[in-house]
């Protein structure tokens, strides 16, 4: 997926996937999946696919929504936030081992 916001460009096939998550079953209408990327600048994304009943969805018609897809970017604090509520343990402390600190 690739998507230009503010004169960037933002492209899963040439950022680093962090991890990524899922809910629901492809073809259902509530299935979304998302996946975290870094970029070699620095720049953390969120590339996402969902059906008509998600974030991702778009009008198509007066009375009916269809599935989507989008690049959402993120500040590294949300990119990290995301990433706590979503990726494993080892997947955190592997992109943000920088800001984690021990308890």
């Amino acid at each position: 997926m690739k998507q230009i916001i503010d004169g960037k460009r933002y492209n899963t096939e040439t950022a680093t996937e962090i991890g990524c998550d899922s809910f629901g079953y492809p073809g259902d209408g509530n299935h979304w999946e998302e996946a975290l990327y870094h970029t070699k600048s620095g720049q953390f994304f969120l590339a996402g696919t969902g059906g008509g009943n998600t974030q991702y969805a778009h009008q198509v018609d007066s009375n009916s929504r269809s599935g989507g897809s989008r690049i959402t970017v993120l500040s590294p604090p949300e990119a990290f936030a995301w990433a706590e509520s979503h990726l494993t343990t080892e997947e955190v402390e592997g992109a943000f081992e920088d800001v984690i600190e021990d308890a």
